[in-house]
């Protein structure tokens, strides 16, 4: 009796074994057909929308629909707000937040209060470049109507064009997969610079390469040219200042020997240069750079699902994945290496403070000085004190993660950008003294709403132009995007989520 027990519980054990097997044997087989899957070689009909892509590449486009996760406003001119006062005259002395995830891209741009409230195609403050970075539309864009025409007119006539976030067809051709790049200025940047070029680069630099297509410093160049019908345009293109090298004194130099401004200080009237996301260069600068380690390896870690191993394209802060990310490389703990990370935080924000702090303060003592009778030649050595100051100060924190990336450079910058407008704030004093002003003071811009006013900016007045704009206008360019087949039905931009807030509304407070 007993060996027949024995007998049945161990025929049974090995029957749920072959059962288990068999199922993951199955599984296996399914992954396996499932990873056979791919595009015909006439690669994906609608690239631009990565829902298309979906149907070869599930669980990369699952993971970056994660990147709707990334959701929170985080208003920068309210928990900075000289920033406002540093960018008087130029748009970003309206609207900055921290930037959500890339599944917010499109909505970020057209919500922020920089693009403006066109009216029609030709209305508006910005010029078509603005939406470069925003899309993989943009490249569809510059192929069929070449790259000069796609970078004259403004921001609005490619409102109903430009419709899907960032996505596959950004960083990925459609035949292949490998990684790809299709916006002309990488290149050209990459070549003033001497460097090799993205189709003679490795795959570990490509892997960085991708990211630098819009995470980088670039301005708009100003460029006339003439259309099949012998008319005279105006492009704003997109172009790297790499012709003197990568560093920010080479970009500096650059700028300054082509006379560029991006504006003229409204307050000051100071020739100025914004810096825009200068995350690449500072990255070859740090550490991780340096050991060839990209920004895919942190950002984008491989992920294993059973016999599938794939990158994570829910592409944000490393440390909410450390386990995938960083402790790869390092021994330390997970908590050790959050305080360090946020240690490198403090210290930025410590120099960032003190540097804008001085200045927004040069700024407003320069439009004293004029106010009172000092001259363009008085003031000509304390505008280019500014103008450097702020643009080494910009280039410090501008990029996403430079505090991280690249620590020793960002304090150096913020040292150098300090030293400057103390410089010109010294200068100040004894300009203003000549003009009979002694012991002035700058007035207070410890509040968002205080230092805009002293830019002269009127939020009522934008904001209500903005929301008028989205009644309108924007709701036109949906209609006419998902007539003419340019959104998936299931597409980012139909996602109520997406445009549910932004600085200036929210629309899930009750």
């Amino acid at each position: 009796m007993n060996k027949f027990k024995v007998l049945l519980v161990g025929s049974l054990v090995a029957i749920g074994a072959m059962a288990l097997l068999a199922g993951n044997i199955t599984e296996r087989e399914k992954q396996r057909v499932e990873l056979a899957k791919a595009p015909s070689e006439a690669g994906i009909e609608g690239k631009a929308k990565s829902e298309e892509w979906a149907k070869y590449y599930p669980r990369q486009f699952d993971s970056w629909k994660k990147t709707k996760e990334s959701d929170n406003i985080d208003d920068m001119l309210a928990k900075k707000p000289y920033l406002a006062v540093a960018w008087a005259g130029y748009p970003f002395s309206k609207d900055y937040n921290a930037p959500r995830g890339h599944y917010y891209a499109v909505q970020d741009n057209v919500n922020s209060l920089r693009t403006g409230a066109p009216t029609d195609a030709k209305t508006g403050p910005l010029p078509t470049a603005c939406w470069t970075c925003k899309s993989p539309d943009v490249p569809r864009l510059i192929e069929e109507d070449g790259e000069l025409e796609y970078y004259t007119g403004k921001w609005a006539k490619y409102g109903a064009q430009v419709v899907n976030s960032v996505g596959c067809a950004t960083c990925h051709d459609d035949k292949t997969a490998q990684l790809s790049v299709r916006v002309p200025h990488l290149n050209r940047g990459l070549a003033a610079a001497g460097l090799k070029s993205f189709e003679e680069s490795t795959h570990q630099e490509k892997r960085s390469l991708v990211c630098a297509q819009c995470h980088v410093e670039y301005y708009f160049k100003k460029t006339e040219w003439k259309d099949a019908k012998d008319v005279n345009k105006t492009a704003m293109v997109v172009t790297l200042p790499y012709a003197k090298g990568l560093s920010v004194e080479s970009m500096e130099k650059y700028y300054d020997e082509i006379n560029f401004s991006d504006w003229v200080h409204s307050i000051s009237k100071t020739p100025m240069i914004k810096a825009q996301h200068p995350d690449w260069e500072l990255w070859r600068t740090g550490i991780h750079g340096q050991k060839g380690v990209s920004c895919a390896d942190c950002h984008m870690p491989y992920t294993q699902e059973g016999s599938v191993k794939y990158s994570d394209h829910q592409i944000g802060n490393p440390l909410k994945n450390m386990d995938k990310s960083c402790m790869n490389c390092h021994r330390e703990s997970e908590d050790k290496l959050r305080g360090i990370v946020q240690q490198k935080v403090e210290r930025k924000d410590f120099m960032m403070d003190i540097a804008f702090d001085n200045i927004a303060k040069a700024h407003i003592e320069t439009g004293k000085a004029m106010e009172v009778g000092a001259s363009d030649d008085e003031l000509k050595e304390i505008r280019t004190l500014i103008r450097h100051a702020q643009w080494r100060g910009d280039m410090a924190i501008a990029g996403h993660g430079a505090f991280f990336h690249a620590p020793e450079e960002v304090l150096r910058l913020l040292g150098s950008a300090n030293e400057q407008a103390q410089q010109a704030r010294l200068k100040l004093v004894s300009v203003l003294a000549k003009h009979g002003v002694m012991d002035y003071v700058a007035p207070d811009f410890d509040t968002k709403d205080k230092a805009q006013k002293i830019a002269k900016v009127d939020m009522p007045a934008l904001i209500a132009e903005k929301l008028k704009f989205k009644e309108t206008l924007e709701k036109e360019w949906k209609k006419e995007a998902s007539a003419k087949g340019r959104l998936a039905p299931n597409s980012v931009a139909l996602d109520p989520a997406v445009d549910s807030k932004s600085s200036y509304f929210d629309k899930n407070k009750k």
